[in-house]
């Protein structure tokens, strides 16, 4: 009987002090997820209705948590073995249908989404099943309890699929909680017992790298969306004010997280004596979080160019003040994860928001997106400045 384990090693060799890569195969898997970021962005801006936003919530959630576990998965396996290639193009062509069938999702192709989904989770973590049995029996037994997890979710995302449009957004709703209550929960499974954030030995640089990489992605589709946009609009002075204004918000949400908050963050998980549950908190979880800001950033964006005048309609100011306040939002919990601080200048910068909203009927979308541009100017600037002098790591 052929014994269900990899004979050859397929984990990363690590050495002391040196930082493990991403490499270019992990880049070309990354790229499924701008597809997905796009498709998510859009599927948004044609639906920005109560019962939009939630199915739109729902998608990108999953799309996250699919990317995120594949993103542990090669923080321990060496992409650079062509057996683990070879699990990242297929998870690519899985993520590629999977992406595709976004827009359709809650209508014609729910069960396309559903098997694409259930695929990639129960599939990878069955190859980290053969790859680690006869390599890693420690961590083989922390993947016999997320394969447990993993599974009973599939089963919820499948009916999900086959189930009408009523009962599919309550049943795809269970599958996400329990995959995300497993890691908060050591993925416990009786008999098999519980993990621990001192089990999951990572190499916490390469993980905070790649969700750094996926920031990029979102921040990527919203510059790609307003080129775009202003490339198909007849250029005057209103278009060419709400082109500036889109571009200088982007400019400014990754100033105010890679300009310190990315490299503090990879400092401190790389130095952590528990590098397993900062990358839990401070990545898995609260990096939705920062990534959901930016989508619907990029929406009001597109808003903004295509509509800069009038009279801006409510669900119009929840979109362009949204998705600052939720951007502001993840960074201020990824700093305090990380840090240990409430960052100032980014509670002003909500308080600042919530200022906007009282004066939104005043203004057209185009003003409204152009002071919410400034309050993230004047969040980046204030950060900065506050933070010349060196940073204490708190552990």
């Amino acid at each position: 009987m052929v014994s269900f384990a990899a004979r050859q090693n397929l984990l990363r060799q690590r050495e002391s002090h040196e930082e493990s890569r991403v490499t270019f195969v992990e880049l070309f898997f990354d790229l499924v997820f701008v597809f997905a970021v796009t498709q998510l962005s859009h599927s948004l801006l044609e639906d920005l209705s109560l019962g939009g936003i939630f199915h739109v919530a729902l998608l990108l959630f999953a799309i996250w948590w699919v990317w995120i576990y594949t993103a542990w998965v090669t923080n321990w396996l060496d992409p650079q073995r062509p057996l683990v290639r070879l699990m990242l193009f297929v998870l690519t062509l899985a993520g590629l249908l999977l992406s595709a069938s976004i827009p359709h999702a809650f209508d014609e192709a729910g069960l396309v989404f559903a098997g694409a989904y259930a695929f990639m989770q129960v599939g990878r973590t069955i190859f980290m099943l053969w790859a680690l049995k006869s390599h890693n029996p420690h961590n083989f037994r922390n993947f016999q309890r997320i394969t447990t997890w993993m599974m009973a979710s599939a089963v919820l995302w499948i009916a999900g699929g086959l189930a009408g449009e009523g009962a599919r957004p309550i049943l795809w709703l269970g599958a996400l909680a329990i995959e995300y209550v497993a890691p908060a929960a050591g993925f416990f499974v009786p008999g098999l017992g519980r993990s621990t954030s001192e089990d999951w030995d990572i190499e916490g640089g390469h993980l905070a790298e790649r969700c750094g990489l996926f920031v990029i992605i979102a921040l990527g589709e919203s510059v790609l969306v307003t080129g775009a946009t202003f490339a198909d609009l007849a250029w005057n002075e209103t278009t060419v004010a709400a082109f500036v204004v889109a571009f200088v918000s982007s400019v400014a949400m990754w100033w105010i997280y890679f300009n310190l908050g990315a490299e503090r963050g990879s400092s401190i998980i790389s130095h952590s004596e528990n590098p397993g549950r900062l990358a839990r908190l401070a990545y898995t979880y609260i990096h939705i979080v920062i990534v959901a800001g930016i989508i619907v950033s990029a929406v009001a964006d597109e808003i903004v160019l295509t509509h800069p005048t009038g009279h801006v309609e409510k669900s119009v100011v929840a979109v362009i003040l949204g998705g600052p306040a939720v951007y502001l939002v993840g960074n201020v919990l990824f700093k305090y994860a990380t840090v240990g601080r409430l960052p100032p200048s980014h509670l002003g910068g909500l308080v600042l928001l919530a200022v906007l909203v009282l004066a939104a009927d005043h203004l057209s979308p185009l003003q409204l997106g152009g002071a919410a541009s400034v309050v993230l100017v004047i969040v980046a600037i204030w950060e900065t400045i506050s933070l010349r002098t060196p940073w204490v790591k708190t552990e």
